[in-house]
């Protein structure tokens, strides 16, 4: 059995109880993506996950994507090594890169998701350049982050987050401005918000809000209705929509590299 990766407060982890609302609440925007995809059934493309991390997602990727192949990129060099140890198969690759000057050579890709990244990158300019770059025209990009107006209530554009792992954060309206402003050759589809779903509102509507729950104590001290709750999570309890972005827990972005 591989070592897990150590657990550093940011990197999302599959596998770990106290982990998992935040592993599936990831997970869910891996699951949307291949719906939004437009390929043929049956046709093959490669698809890029910039910042891979654990590299499970990647996996999800080249699984929900049959004849695609997936390549997981991840500047972690110990984060790169566990997941080709883990994940690697017929089907997926992984590598260590910058994100800011990734491995791969122009328009290669059809398909490049980045979630839960761009709030760590300091040239976020250099960043969706990239790719953008590695896209093929046409090529789509998934994008997402959390929403400031939820994560870090009070925080104003540009101000630097109190989150130590972050270099900023954004709103919904910022994040498309800038994106148009960082690359013109991406052009924006759609924004979407991460949403708890109804069983995770009945919930909190019970016991009250579920991520400043979690957030109050660690998990050896949480209630055992919370702990039991937070076992219970799965990547269905969360929606994905248009609605209500500014009360949305994460921003996703649905763009496309002009042909």
């Amino acid at each position: 059995m591989a070592t897990p990766l150590p657990l550093t407060g940011e990197r999302t982890t599959p596998g770990i109880w106290h982990e998992n609302y935040w592993f599936r609440r990831h997970e869910a925007v891996y699951a949307a993506v291949p719906g939004w995809v437009r390929a043929p059934a049956g046709t093959s493309g490669l698809a890029l996950d910039a910042g891979s991390g654990e590299g499970y997602g990647t996996a999800l990727l080249a699984t929900a994507l049959p004849r695609w192949q997936a390549v997981g990129v991840d500047y972690d060099a110990a984060a790169a090594a566990h997941a080709a140890r883990v994940h690697s198969g017929a089907a997926t690759a992984y590598v260590r890169g910058a994100l800011t000057a990734l491995p791969m050579p122009d328009s290669c890709a059809d398909l490049a998701v980045s979630l839960q990244v761009l709030e760590h990158i300091w040239t976020p300019g250099d960043y969706a350049r990239e790719l953008a770059r590695v896209l093929r025209p046409g090529g789509l990009l998934v994008l997402s982050t959390p929403n400031r107006l939820t994560f870090s209530p009070g925080l104003r554009r540009h101000q630097r987050p109190t989150n130590a792992y972050h270099c900023r954060e954004y709103d919904a309206a910022e994040l498309v401005t800038e994106l148009d402003r960082w690359t013109p050759d991406l052009a924006v589809e759609n924004v979407l918000g991460v949403r708890h779903g109804a069983r995770l509102r009945a919930w909190e509507a019970g016991h009250g809000g579920l991520v400043s729950a979690q957030q109050a104590g660690a998990p050896d001290s949480w209630a055992p209705a919370l702990a039991r709750a937070i076992r219970q999570v799965r990547a269905r309890d969360f929606e994905i929509s248009p609605d209500h972005l500014d009360t949305s827990l994460d921003l996703v972005v649905v763009a496309r590299r002009a042909d």
